[in-house]
């Protein structure tokens, strides 16, 4: 990778794309990108920020591409018709995706690769917050913007540190995280998101097989089956084989306590799931020598991460929260965590792609009517269309119709911008609005139009 300085991402407003492209940037090297939401005359709060870093953006078509191009970066979702990709090709340089990319970046740091289906970028954003705090100097790759980093006009999902170790999200639901061969791996949960428990489960054996240290959270049954026995593995009090151990859970409001090894921690952000990410960050923390103490005080200022349980405040007696929520079981844990907050919950759905959710549809089904109490309700908007071939024989309001069959209380809203027109009359005195989804890049700003129009 020395030989290259001159970065070209297609894409470049995509989440794990713009993160490598800022850590590019802030190590020394000449970076530029294209993307469809860049459009000529309109302001863009992406666009804006990269270009705050030094970072030169292009409307897409090509002309961004030259001889002083040394390599182009892809997504996925990145098809050989765009212009870019065309114009790569004339000039022939070389194209690379953004996970081959991370997996050449992961070899020029001692890196931490976090997995699981849940809580990547929770536990990725909280262990950067303690080595920084620790003077470790780290830098971080990952899937959603810090909040004390988007405070200061920045994306926020990465940071390059002149220190020995780089924190990244290992991705399963692309495949990629096979290719990456951490200093330490860890494993937080396995559940059913895009793909089988059986696809997953080989995913992360080669996940293990490939970090030299690898810890996982033996919690939860599947994850824990994965387990070396390692002296750094942690639980939430279910096992007696861990010394990392956190027990004593507690919420009021937003605010979450726990014990770990006689130590009180406290932080501003809800849910159990929520101690399972920290317990995951601390115990790493702890395997490279940071104390408990500077682990508590590191997290008792944590902020948060960008739509992940971000509380927006509470206005004539309604609280607004937005997650980034949208597998089956996310969203559960994400009800769970809100229903504290207020008598009565209103969560709002809107599901992405229509292969997914056909995929999901019965598990969505189920752990919406386990957990959701006989006062609260589940709305949904229609399935979020990222573009291409799908086939559409399914609509969110199959969903709501099974969940109407179950005796929830389920709601169909096909336009989104007329959800709080809707739910008006639903609201009590004491009433939490969750809204949850994915994939979208447009759901950050339906939540501020949300908390405006209530």
């Amino acid at each position: 990778m020395s030989s290259i300085k001159n970065y070209f991402f297609i894409g470049i407003a995509g989440t794990g794309m713009s993160a490598i492209a800022q850590y590019l940037k802030a190590a020394g090297n000449e970076v530029a990108g294209s993307d469809r939401q860049f459009i000529p005359g309109e302001d863009n709060e992406t666009r804006s920020a990269l270009e705050a870093q030094g970072i030169i953006c292009y409307s897409q078509g090509g002309s961004g591409i030259s001889d002083q191009t040394d390599i182009v970066v892809v997504s996925t979702a990145i098809e050989d018709s765009v212009p870019e990709v065309q114009e790569a090709k004339r000039l022939g340089k070389p194209i690379l995706k953004r996970s081959e990319l991370l997996a050449q970046l992961v070899t020029t740091k001692k890196t931490i690769a976090i997995g699981g289906t849940s809580g990547k970028s929770t536990t990725t954003a909280m262990l950067y917050e303690i080595l920084v705090y620790a003077g470790l100097k780290p830098s971080v790759i990952g899937g959603a913007g810090l909040t004390r980093l988007i405070r200061e006009g920045k994306i926020g999902n990465a940071s390059y540190g002149e220190g020995e170790w780089l924190v990244i999200e290992a991705d399963e639901s692309d495949g990629s995280i096979v290719q990456y061969h951490p200093e330490i791996g860890v494993l937080l949960n396995v559940d059913k998101d895009h793909q089988d428990i059986d696809v997953l489960m080989d995913l992360f054996r080669v996940f293990k097989k490939n970090s030299k240290t690898f810890i996982v959270n033996k919690s939860q049954s599947l994850s824990a089956s994965l387990s070396s026995d390692s002296p750094w593995d942690f639980d939430c009090g279910s096992s007696a084989s861990t010394k990392i151990s956190a027990t004593n859970f507690h919420q009021t409001g937003s605010s979450i306590s726990f014990m770990v090894a006689g130590e009180y921690f406290r932080l501003n952000s809800p849910g159990s799931h929520t101690m399972e990410n920290a317990l995951a960050a601390i115990a790493v923390a702890q395997s490279l020598g940071v104390s408990l103490s500077d682990c508590k005080e590191a997290l008792a200022s944590y902020e948060g991460i960008f739509r992940r349980h971000q509380v927006y405040g509470e206005k004539h007696g309604v609280v607004l929260i937005d997650d980034f929520a949208h597998n089956p079981v996310k969203c559960a844990r994400s009800i769970q965590a809100c229903q504290p907050f207020s008598d009565k919950l209103i969560a709002w759905f809107q599901p992405h792609g229509y292969g997914p959710t056909r995929f999901l549809r019965h598990d969505f089904v189920e752990e919406f009517a386990k957990v959701l109490r006989p006062g609260d309700e589940i709305w949904m908007s229609e399935i979020y269309y990222a573009g291409g071939t799908a086939v559409k024989d399914i609509s969110a309001n199959d969903l709501i119709e099974d969940l109407k069959h179950r005796g929830v209380n389920a709601f169909f809203v096909l336009d989104r911008n007329d959800l709080v027109e809707q739910i008006r009359p639903h609201f009590t005195n004491s009433t939490t609005v969750l809204l949850m989804g994915a994939r979208d890049p447009s759901l950050g700003e339906f939540a501020r139009q949300v908390w405006d129009s209530i």
